[in-house]
């Protein structure tokens, strides 16, 4: 009888056991699924936080290519994953559209301070590469890659996925994030403004990058 009382004991303590451990899975992972959900915006997002860019929904991981400069060297997009990129996509005899975009990125990332160093910016040249005057004059820094030879076509092909408008002729800016995956594009008459706005909050909810 007291074996049996012993057991009975034990037994109904397992179940108090297991649904303590569950309880303190939940606590622990609880903050990590909160913070996925709020780093991708998949409308949980509290309230009076809003994006200026449009969400890319889901995500669209970039493949890992291997593209060629303006200069004719070799640019892996492994390489680039670490940090926050600022991409515009246009022909690389750099219009009107594609002037304000490449100046919109570069005072983007000068206006974060502290956070610029990280945060990189690439221009990807869906033809005519390239104005390289005006580039090296007014943009020191910017990385150039093409989109029209090689492997450049199979990150087309992703980027395009992610637009309505036809690539060539879209002329958005994009965010890629420090994990490689395209996250966000701002249309040519979204707000200028709401890209720094939109970086900063990046830049402060991310610990990576």
């Amino acid at each position: 009888m007291i074996m049996t009382s012993t057991l009975s004991s034990n037994d109904s303590g397992r179940p108090r056991s297991r649904s303590q451990i569950w309880i303190l899975i939940g606590v622990f992972f609880a903050p990590l699924l909160l913070a996925f959900v709020l780093y991708y915006g998949f409308g949980a997002r509290p309230s009076g936080s809003t994006n200026h860019g449009e969400l890319v929904q889901p995500p669209r991981p970039l493949p890992d290519v291997s593209l060629q400069t303006a200069n004719g060297e070799t640019l892996s997009l492994a390489s680039l994953q670490g940090k926050w990129t600022l991409v515009y996509v246009g022909n690389g005899a750099c219009d009107e559209r594609c002037r304000e975009a490449l100046t919109l990125i570069r005072q983007t990332r000068l206006a974060l301070g502290d956070d610029m160093p990280r945060v990189q910016r690439l221009f990807l040249t869906t033809a005519d590469c390239c104005d390289m005057n005006y580039l090296d004059a007014e943009h020191t820094g910017l990385l150039i890659a093409r989109l029209d030879e090689g492997e450049g076509e199979t990150l087309a092909t992703v980027i395009q996925d992610a637009t309505v408008e036809p690539l060539a002729q879209a002329g958005r800016i994009y965010i890629v994030d420090p994990l490689g995956n395209l996250m966000m594009s701002y249309a040519r008459d979204a707000e200028p403004k709401g890209l720094l706005q939109d970086m900063k909050k990046l830049l402060k909810l991310s610990h990576i990058g």
